[in-house]
């Protein structure tokens, strides 16, 4: 599994905000900024409190991306 948070960062960039104003708005750690900013997936519980707080749905902050390695 794959995930791209790149509408987040864009959305942040639109708004002017920086990650530390999204982290003081969601109350969210530099650890799952750091796991964000490396495409890492993160619990459903830290997207809603960012979709919560900048009003959007969660398909404006990240999408799937599909893996090209073959599966078992």
């Amino acid at each position: 599994m794959a995930f791209s948070y790149n509408k987040l960062w864009k959305l942040l960039i639109d708004r002017k905000m920086m990650k530390k104003d999204l982290m003081a708005k969601t109350d969210l750690t530099s650890t799952t900024m750091a796991k964000m900013g490396k495409d890492l997936p993160v619990s459903m519980e830290v997207l809603a409190r960012i979709c919560k707080a900048l009003e959007v749905n969660i398909g404006d902050i990240v999408d799937y991306v599909k893996d090209d390695t073959p599966s078992d």
